[in-house]
């Protein structure tokens, strides 16, 4: 019997021992150090420090992966990190499209910035705000002509002057005259990649493009207006694509300067679609073709999708805590 009754007091004394480790466990994990101490677990309590609370950092747009069941002949976009220089985007960024309206950005800088510090008359500076404003094609025509443009086909296949002065003040490699016969010395045809187009957004927000004049064409791509549908037969509304895929947030850190191109083309049967925008922490450029026969609220959602797909962080990061690690019992 004695043998029965040893093993009988032992299994009695393992069970008793483990009800002890367990208080003795959760005193490790809450910092309560009496409990701790019950069956001589490593002398006193180890406590285990609950994380602090981090604030995210704000949201911006950032490079990552992109993914849109696009439909059509071409689709690419760019994003430019304005404090490294730093360029990401499609694997096709450097082919290009027709520009269509967005050069207006440009076609009004590059004239404020050949004004030197002369004033330009009321009428044309009324015009240089409609071109970006309302995307109004006769005021852009007007400003084109008194930045030395001119709708003859340049010698030699090069654009003219206002397209050169943008390829070299802003270091574009990828941008080139119209190739489209009958309409070679018209701006709206000039051929930019979306790599070019992030590198034209960040001359003008940088100064390079307007000088004295920067933040007066900041301001008014900040404020073109009209929805998507809101389109006349010279100018139309051109608020849509990039900023309707901002949230909240990104807004509220500062205006967001923007310029669309869009423009149904016989030719070829083809939207050609294009949105740039700019502010003092990235550019982002989205350019596409796609049939006619689609509607162009189809171009902008293609642009708004491109943006959220960047913002980093994403929505709801903020309320995904990290699980920290305990360490052993």
């Amino acid at each position: 019997m004695r043998p029965r009754v040893a093993m009988v007091l032992a299994i009695v004394a393992v069970l008793l021992g483990g009800v002890m480790l367990v208080p003795a466990a959760y005193a490790r994990l809450s910092g309560g150090g009496a409990l701790a101490s019950i069956g001589g677990i490593g002398g006193g309590a180890e406590n285990v420090p609950a994380p602090a609370p981090t604030t995210p950092p704000p949201p911006t747009l950032a490079a990552g992966p992109v993914s849109v069941n696009f439909k059509g002949q071409f689709f690419s976009w760019a994003l430019m990190d304005r404090q490294t220089g730093q360029i990401s985007g499609a694997a096709n960024m450097s082919q290009t499209n027709s520009t269509e309206s967005m050069l207006k950005a440009w076609i009004v800088s590059d004239y404020l910035r050949q004004l030197g510090d002369k004033q330009p008359s009321a009428t044309l500076k009324k015009q240089a705000s409609l071109a970006i404003r309302d995307s109004n094609d006769d005021a852009a025509n007007a400003v084109y002509k008194a930045a030395g443009g001119s709708y003859k086909a340049p010698p030699g296949g090069q654009p003219g002057p206002v397209v050169k002065r943008a390829i070299s003040i802003c270091g574009l490699t990828d941008t080139t005259r119209g190739n489209v016969p009958g309409y070679e010395g018209w701006w709206s045809f000039t051929r930019m990649s979306p790599r070019d187009a992030v590198r034209m957004g960040d001359c003008i927000a940088d100064g390079k493009a307007a000088g004295k004049w920067t933040k007066w064409v900041l301001n008014e791509m900040s404020a073109v207006r009209g929805s998507v549908t809101a389109q006349h037969e010279r100018s139309g509304g051109g608020k849509w694509g990039i900023v309707d895929g901002l949230p909240a947030e990104i807004k509220a850190q500062g205006p967001v300067s923007i310029k669309n191109g869009w423009t149904q083309l016989g030719y070829d049967g083809n939207w050609h679609v294009n949105c740039l925008a700019v502010t003092d922490k990235w550019s982002l450029a989205v350019m596409m073709r796609y049939p006619a026969k689609t509607p162009l609220s189809y171009g902008a959602k293609v642009c708004a999708s491109v943006t959220t797909q960047l913002v980093t962080p994403q929505p709801g990061a903020a309320l995904k805590v990290p699980q920290q690690p305990v360490g052993k019992l």
